[in-house]
């Protein structure tokens, strides 16, 4: 049996091989971004939100992200629209609930979207993915008020109820299906200075979705992947700006041997 820094290296070789399509309905902010960060890969990123082609669009895709970051009435229903056609065509999806818990529509749309399609993934940070289970849970903006530790207590648990595999980012990120738990150390300060680094690493997932049947394992070598790139990129660039660059280059350089070597996934 593979272990999962082998699976990485098999999961980045499979993946610049067949460059799926990322269908993608996510936030302004990062759309840029997030896009070029799938280029940089080896995917091959789409980014539509018309509810009158979403259905068509998810149709030939290898992976759905959905992002709640800017988040409108229209887009809750194109999020809908797609993820049902996801899920009837066996198509990966997964959640990024950004702001969960800082507001009703946010809280109440991530929940909707959950019970209304098969989420294979759901990635957060430690209150988003509280969010998800207590209804007194709350955000600042869409940072965490509380830690890895803390949402690890409830988040097997929470997987088994929703059926999926969470993946709650941090310093160190936790990934359990409710069975299986690993933590993820790969990373750098950096990456918390720089807008849309969690819906990078949430499409990062989407991508390796595309590739590999076991969201457990899908998910945890690819934040091993967009971690190890961020230490690769803290190597080079000293402030923000330069970091976000040499983020793009390292997602583009690092290679299935390196990524072997570099993984560090701990099991619990």
């Amino acid at each position: 049996m593979a272990t999962l820094a082998e699976k990485a290296a098999e999961n980045l070789t499979i993946l610049r091989e067949k460059k799926p399509l990322i269908h993608n309905i996510t936030n302004y902010v990062v759309m840029n971004y997030t896009a070029n960060a799938l280029l940089a890969m080896g995917a091959s990123p789409v980014m539509a939100h018309a509810e009158n082609e979403v259905q068509d669009m998810v149709s030939f895709a290898g992976a759905l992200v959905l992002n709640i970051g800017t988040l409108t009435d229209d887009w809750i229903a194109s999020m809908i629209k797609a993820g049902k056609k996801a899920s009837e065509k066996g198509t990966p999806i997964i959640l990024d609930p950004v702001g969960a818990g800082a507001t009703p529509l946010r809280t109440d749309a991530a929940k909707k979207i959950i019970e209304q399609m098969r989420i294979s993934v759901i990635r957060g940070n430690p209150s988003e993915i509280l969010s998800l289970r207590h209804a007194n849970s709350t955000t600042k903006g869409v940072d965490a008020l509380h830690s890895v530790e803390e949402a690890a207590k409830t988040a097997g648990i929470l997987a088994q109820e929703l059926q999926t595999t969470l993946a709650i980012t941090g310093p160190v990120d936790l990934i359990t299906d409710g069975n299986r738990m690993v933590r993820v150390s790969n990373g750098h300060p950096l990456m918390a200075r720089v807008t849309g680094t969690g819906c990078t690493a949430t499409v990062t997932i989407g991508a390796f979705l595309a590739v590999d049947d076991d969201p457990f394992s899908a998910t945890a070598t690819a934040l091993a992947f967009f971690g190890l790139a961020g230490e690769i990129a803290g190597e080079a660039a000293s402030a923000p700006g330069s970091f976000m660059i040499q983020m793009l280059d390292a997602l583009y350089t690092i290679t299935p041997e390196k990524l072997k070597a570099g993984c560090k996934i701990q099991n619990e």
